[in-house]
């Protein structure tokens, strides 16, 4: 039977930071969220369409939740116009789901309303941040293109 030894003093306290900021951070996205009429999660699919037209199933994938429950989601955004849903060219078949220039504009004022990270970051330098996006891509397992592994330019 293996023995896990317990994580040391920093670890533990590094664990526990990254928790205070995530709820720091959802909360204050709800907030936001529910400014603009929208859900948490309506407002975080409607993110991840402005940044390019998605398959439904892909959206499931990526929000980690059932595709009926993004039909759902994507039923009441474009029921507001912030949505639309196209035929993939490649495949009519496949549902694409799409912004539309007035949810792009939501999208833009929601996070233009997020406070939370704006100013603590305000107050680290361009370096230190560069330094926290590199480690914090380094621990989700991502390799940035073009960026030194052995981290950002001290």
């Amino acid at each position: 039977m293996a023995s896990h030894s317990r994580p040391d003093p920093v670890t533990l306290d590094v664990i526990d930071l990254i928790g205070d900021v995530v709820a720091r951070y959802h909360a204050e996205y709800e907030q936001a969220a529910a400014q603009h009429s929208l859900t948490g999660a309506q407002a975080k699919l409607l993110g991840l369409l402005t940044l390019e037209p998605t398959p439904m199933r892909r959206i499931a994938r990526k929000l980690k939740c059932e595709p009926s429950n993004v039909t759902g989601i994507v039923d009441r955004l474009e029921q507001r116009g912030l949505v639309e849903r196209r035929a993939d060219p490649n495949d009519r078949r496949v549902k694409i789901a799409a912004a539309t220039d007035e949810g792009v504009r939501t999208i833009c004022r929601l996070r233009d309303s997020l406070d939370f990270a704006r100013e603590p970051l305000a107050g680290l330098t361009e370096g230190e941040r560069e330094t926290l996006r590199y480690l914090l891509r380094r621990m989700l397992g991502e390799t940035p293109p073009g960026e030194d592994p052995a981290g950002p330019a001290a």
